[in-house]
């Protein structure tokens, strides 16, 4: 009899450079979105952005909001669902290959309902999660059926998305994420629970990219970059042509008063946002396949922050809470876009500095080491 050997994470050296990059430098575009969702004290405008008056933060508005609100979360799902082919692959004909996959599925659900009641509502590891569990009952289908599937999803996205997000100009209070401009911390920790159950209704794009994601790494399309270079091109610049109009919005370049115009425009900039964040990702890979073996001190900690992600973006939050929040440090009722927007990136950095540390010293990230003792079984 042939001895059958037991499902385990991807070591170190197997790794692949062009999804680990990938993940790091997206965590640079989390960053940038999500420590915008802490500002409060202002009037909101489209999409619940702060409207601006001084032209650094107007400008930086209308930057962030063009080519990473809605693009930076669907690159994050494509790369979930390439990583999902491959633990797949790794055991195909095995049983133990699906329940490896819903019990991970299961505990980024439990991950993300944590870090969403102590953190940060707008999480997604719990949406990952469940996409996980949907994903599990699709790995046999048909690519032609996975696309259409894609496709077809799209309908509710643009539904959601125009629904969701189109509140008036100028509303001086929240219309949903109310904890982020609460002062008493423990009526936040008591609304953020309810709004992370409904974060999923204004992120449905990361459906149809996670199932974009599964497709391309059925054909190990980021280790091909040859096979990239048009996503690598016409993704962002659909994703920046969708979202240049919520941009000059928000910036104030730019003024809809026809509700149902608003409406359009918010579906347009998510839908579109789905094949901005695929584009980046192949853009990525394009890269990664020009840098090949010749890595720098760069490109080696952006990968140790991808191989870290998880750890590097919960450590976003506990930064984004202790400095922003009206109830910690209180800079989300002061700072602009711009500052925001530094700070993000700094935050970023950061990360990728301590990533870089774990690596050198050969740890693994602590909420990655977690994850591994939880989903895969030891012996």
């Amino acid at each position: 009899m042939v001895a059958v050997e037991r499902l385990g994470p991807v070591e170190q050296g197997a790794r692949q450079l062009a999804p680990d990059l990938a993940r790091g430098i997206m965590l640079a575009l989390i960053a940038v979105a999500n420590s915008a969702i802490y500002l409060y004290g202002r009037p909101y405008g489209i999409r619940q952005h702060i409207i601006e008056h001084g032209w650094a933060d107007r400008l930086a508005s209308a930057v962030s909001m063009t080519v990473v609100d809605a693009r930076a979360y669907p690159m994050f799902a494509a790369l979930f669902g390439y990583g999902f082919v491959h633990i797949w692959n790794r055991r195909r004909d095995d049983a133990e290959g699906r329940r490896v996959l819903r019990r991970r599925s299961w505990w980024l659900l439990a991950f993300g309902a944590v870090h969403a009641t102590l953190l940060f509502s707008g999480d997604v590891l719990g949406l990952y999660g469940l996409v996980g569990l949907v994903l599990v009952r699709l790995l046999r289908v048909r690519d032609r059926t996975l696309l259409v599937l894609a496709g077809c999803w799209l309908v509710p996205v643009a539904l959601s998305s125009a629904l969701v997000y189109s509140t008036p100009e100028g509303t001086a209070q929240r219309s949903y994420f109310w904890s982020f401009a609460v002062e008493d911390p423990l009526t936040a920790l008591a609304l953020r629970p309810l709004e992370w159950v409904a974060t999923p209704l204004g992120l449905l794009g990361v459906g149809t990219a996670a199932l974009a994601g599964v497709w391309a790494g059925r054909r190990e399309l980021l280790s091909s970059p040859d096979r990239l270079r048009r996503a690598a091109l016409w993704g962002p610049l659909i994703g920046a042509a969708g979202g240049l109009p919520v941009g000059l919005i928000a910036a104030g370049a730019l003024t809809v008063h026809d509700p149902v115009m608003v409406m359009a425009l918010n579906a347009v900039h998510v839908v579109t946002g789905i094949a901005g964040g695929l584009g980046y990702a192949a853009l990525i890979g394009v890269l990664a396949g020009r840098i090949g073996q010749r890595r720098g001190p760069v490109v080696t900690a952006l990968a140790a922050c991808g191989q870290r992600s998880l750890t590097c973006y919960l450590l976003q939050s506990v930064v984004f809470v202790a400095l922003l929040s009206p109830y910690a440090g209180g800079l989300g009722g002061r700072l602009g876009s711009a500052a925001t927007v530094a700070l993000g990136l700094f935050t970023w950095a950061g990360t990728v500095l301590v990533a870089e540390v774990m690596r050198r010293a050969g740890a693994r990230g602590p909420a990655e080491a977690l994850l591994r003792r939880l989903v895969y079984p030891r012996g």
